[in-house]
């Protein structure tokens, strides 16, 4: 959350060798078994370099000229642009998306969100603070705009009323969801800047259980990678290890294509995207996993949720 001031759901890119970890134990049965079963198709197109950020956003940029009315062309761009740190044109963005869909709280959020990190002066801009309380309207548990209205106390000099505002987030926070962590180093900071004593509430407070919706996919049934897979994995140099990412995402994709009723893969696909910091294509998948699983879109949405998948 950059401590006080970015939330979890602004991720940032983690190194190969850890996502081959996350991709394999935790989501990899699946992804890596279609890596291995694609064939020849799926390790040619892993030898070709992934297309270079600026080239990605040239082409979010090319579907807005060419979707202009779209919300979910310009909230993929907003979220490429803030994943490159372009906080302004990331406003500029979500404010179209905002406009085009105006009951989606988590575009409020994210708006709120892009508008702090913006904002050079001001820790908590007035307009910032007009998507945070836009946001709550429509979902009074958004976790992003309660972080940050949570902020706004702690700037106010409300610490003690921001601290216990963080720790009713964090006890209606599911279990695993990426901005648990940095959560709680925000309690811990700002309980010792002020002189206020949370490691005992810190200690007793846990996540509340996952809903059915967002239980983990489960893979045990699948055939996945051997231990020794797994160590020869993390061993590959660099350039290796991003063909093996590739591959696995390509395919995943191909067999999404011959499949789009595979909710798990839609969901393994915006687990993989969230990792490599690809959040605006994460947010694609989304928006093409419940097009293609109208029936699946809560528990789409929930698991997007938990991946911080922008706009969910």
């Amino acid at each position: 959350m950059n401590e006080s001031k970015k939330m979890a759901g602004g991720m940032t890119r983690t190194g190969a060798g850890l996502l081959i970890a996350a991709f394999l134990l935790l989501a990899g049965a699946v992804g890596y078994a279609i890596w291995r079963d694609s064939g020849q198709q799926g390790a040619v197109s892993a030898t070709q370099p992934p297309p270079a950020p600026g080239d990605q956003l040239a082409a979010l940029e090319a579907r807005t000229r060419a979707e202009p009315n779209s919300a979910d062309a310009w909230t993929a761009l907003g979220a490429a642009r803030f994943d490159l740190e372009n906080y302004p044109g990331a406003v500029a963005a979500y404010e179209k998306a905002t406009a085009l869909s105006p009951d989606s709280a988590g575009l409020w959020s994210a708006l709120g969100e892009a508008r702090v990190m913006a904002s050079e002066r001001d820790p908590m801009p007035a307009a910032a603070l007009a998507a945070f309380d836009k946001a709550i309207a429509l979902d009074a548990k958004d976790p992003r705009a309660r972080y940050f209205l949570a902020v706004k106390k702690d700037v106010g000099g409300d610490h003690k009323g921001a601290i216990a505002d963080w720790f009713a987030l964090l006890e209606d926070t599911p279990q695993g969801a990426p901005w648990e962590a940095d959560l709680r180093r925000t309690i811990e900071q700002v309980g010792a800047i002020h002189k206020i004593e949370v490691a005992g509430r810190l200690a007793s407070t846990r996540p509340r259980p996952l809903t059915a919706d967002e239980m983990p996919v489960a893979a045990r049934a699948i055939p996945g990678p051997t231990r020794a897979d797994m160590e020869a994995a993390s061993q590959l140099p660099k350039g290796q290890q991003d063909v093996m990412i590739q591959g696995m995402v390509d395919g995943l994709e191909t067999k999404l294509k011959a499949n789009p009723k595979d909710v798990d893969r839609w969901i393994m696909l915006m687990r993989s995207r969230m990792t490599l910091g690809e959040s605006a294509k994460a947010a694609q998948a989304l928006k093409d996993g419940i097009a293609a699983n109208p029936g699946a879109a809560a528990r789409l949405k929930a698991q997007a949720q938990l991946l911080g998948v922008p706009g969910a």
